[in-house]
């Protein structure tokens, strides 16, 4: 890896589609090289990964033995990212569901002054496609909880598709960070906020999954839900009287 914006994408289980996403990431913006964090996938991601690296010197694999949560495998990713002089970090789905062709538009929100660009889909211009109402609806429903109870300016704090400036990334408590889950998107857009960091958000078109099967489950939205009323709540109580 060199000093290049570098994408950094957890997979688990996505061998249908890792290898056409990878595709499209590079093909997408010629200053940026991708990661793949593969947590030991039993379908063979991890194995597709390591053939792509091969064939291609913009990308590279980390190799995780267990699975432990979206939020791990990022700072894995980031901490490497960070290590190895990568310029900006950006966050992306293996599943199809970010647009590509919105990389060059995360990162000329960087070079317009942004510290942090976020692809959303609950800003003007942005939307989601073939998702049934009750996903839109816990989706803006989560989102618009996370802004009120949080005091985050940020239309889509859930969104998983966003570009860093790596100096701002280093200099948050990535240590401190202990999501697992989706709610690490909400942690993460909460820590930036809170110091200072300038953030934009772009609108994109977030598409259903191309293949595969979503991680998204009960208990995940459930830990989101619980981390933010705690946090809320700590902030409250933090509050000079």
């Amino acid at each position: 890896m060199s000093a290049r914006p570098l994408v950094v994408m957890p997979t688990f289980d996505e061998a249908d589609n890792l290898e056409r996403t990878a595709a499209l990431v590079l093909a997408a913006d010629p200053r940026v090289d991708l990661l793949v964090v593969d947590d030991d996938s039993p379908d063979g991601t991890g194995a597709i990964a390591d053939r792509l690296a091969a064939a291609e010197p913009r990308i590279r694999v980390l190799h995780r033995r267990r699975r432990d949560g979206l939020g791990r495998a990022y700072l894995e990713g980031f901490r490497l990212a960070i290590e190895h002089g990568a310029t900006v970090v950006i966050e992306m789905d293996a599943d199809g569901s970010h647009p590509a062709d919105r990389l060059p538009a995360l990162l000329d929100a960087l070079d317009a002054g942004a510290d942090l660009a976020i692809g959303s889909r609950w800003v003007p211009g942005g939307r989601v496609v073939d998702w049934p109402w009750l996903r839109r609806a816990l989706s803006r429903g989560g989102n618009a909880y996370a802004r009120i109870a949080l005091g985050i300016p940020v239309r889509d704090a859930t969104a998983g598709f966003r570009a860093y400036r790596a100096e701002r990334l280093a200099g948050l408590d990535l240590d401190g960070v202990h999501s697992r889950g989706y709610c690490f998107q909400i942690d993460m857009t909460l820590r930036a906020h809170d110091a200072g960091l300038r953030i934009a958000e772009v609108p994109i078109a977030f598409t259903e999954r191309v293949a595969g099967r979503s991680k998204m489950s009960g208990a995940i939205i459930a830990e989101a839900m619980l981390r933010v009323t705690v946090w809320a709540l700590r902030r409250r109580l933090r509050r000079p009287r």
